[in-house]
């Protein structure tokens, strides 16, 4: 007697999840309300703020230099391994992947390209901005710092803002803007909120980053994820776009796509025609135009040679038949032999 094996807690998982209907209408866009928008506007204004006070060489300034001169990392050696494996989590690669990896399954899970061309938008949108910032003010890290008390600005560096704690930021706080319910997108918005801070806050432990650098990391992701809401249109295209190229692609594969329209021989150009090859052309298309009539004495309809006619003897004939005749053309018989 045979028996069934039985299921593992794994397959009762998958098995869950190839019941589980496609459940379109619960994954809501976010939009530009109101509250999003005075959000965008104060993030924007603690933005410029950071970078005004860094430029002055405020307070901000010399708390940088206070944060430097403590050494964090001599004075809680113990963390230091973890530390070291924690600010993976805002580097691009290693989190651009594994967030990828679980979009990936979301878009096929739910039939639509949006998860991951959300992620693809805002991953651009960071580098272009943080990039250009970075480059554009050019601000010396804590260990390249060659005066004591100087905000280091447009020196030739590029740690202004933090990378790491921007990207952290978006990557992160993209699965909380995906979220398909109001309250997964709470819990992911805490969860993504105390990562990016530990990953800023590692920076500055490490000594590859002033605080200052932190803080406008911070202000700098929180702006792409504010914003994203104004791309969903564009975003909308392209998945338009793409499905429309998949489905042209599966009917030429199956042979169903409209053939082509021929393309005509290419039509040489001759010399002009004078009016006397006019004329002449005119001539021969009535010559050829006239049909050909029969002779008088032919009656109407097709003719056969001569050749070809069958011999016909006129019904009537007043020859009496004779066994001796042959028919011209026969060959003649032996005759029999009379006499003896």
């Amino acid at each position: 007697m045979r028996t069934k094996p039985k299921p593992t807690r794994l397959d009762r998982v998958f098995a869950r999840l190839d019941r589980e209907p496609e459940r379109p209408a619960l994954i809501s866009v976010p939009t530009m309300s109101r509250h999003r928008i005075v959000l965008l506007g104060a993030t924007l204004a603690f933005y410029v703020a950071i970078v005004w006070a860094v430029v002055i060489t405020s307070w901000l300034v010399r708390l940088d230099w206070q944060v430097m001169f403590f050494r964090p990392y001599q004075q809680w050696s113990e963390i230091h391994a973890f530390v070291d494996y924690y600010v993976v989590l805002g580097q691009r690669g290693p989190t651009a992947v594994m967030v990828a990896a679980w979009l990936g399954w979301r878009s096929w899970r739910q039939h639509t390209l949006r998860p991951l061309l959300a992620l693809g938008v805002s991953l651009l949108l960071l580098n272009v901005t943080v990039g250009a910032a970075k480059i554009g003010m050019g601000r010396l890290g804590p260990h390249y710092a060659t005066s004591v008390g100087s905000n280091e600005m447009w020196l030739g560096g590029d740690i202004f803002p933090s990378g790491h704690t921007a990207n952290a930021v978006v990557t992160w706080g993209i699965l909380a803007y995906l979220a398909s319910t109001p309250r997964a997108r709470r819990w992911l918005s805490a969860l993504s909120a105390v990562t990016s801070l530990g990953v800023g806050l590692s920076t500055v432990y490490l000594g590859t980053h002033w605080l200052s650098d932190v803080l406008l990391g911070w202000a700098a992701g929180l702006l792409i994820l504010l914003a994203l809401p104004w791309f969903e249109p564009l975003i909308a295209r392209a998945e338009g776009w793409i499905f429309a190229l998949r489905d042209h692609v599966r009917e030429r594969r199956a042979g169903t796509a409209p053939a082509p329209a021929p393309v005509q021989a290419p039509v040489l150009l001759g010399p002009r025609p004078t009016p006397a090859d006019d004329e002449v052309a005119a001539r021969e298309s009535a010559r050829t135009a006239r049909s050909p009539r029969a002779p008088v004495y032919l009656a109407p309809g097709p003719h056969s040679a001569r050749g070809e006619r069958i011999p016909v003897t006129p019904a009537g004939s007043r020859r009496p038949p004779h066994p001796d005749r042959i028919t011209r053309g026969a060959a003649p018989s032996a005759r029999p032999l009379a006499g003896g």
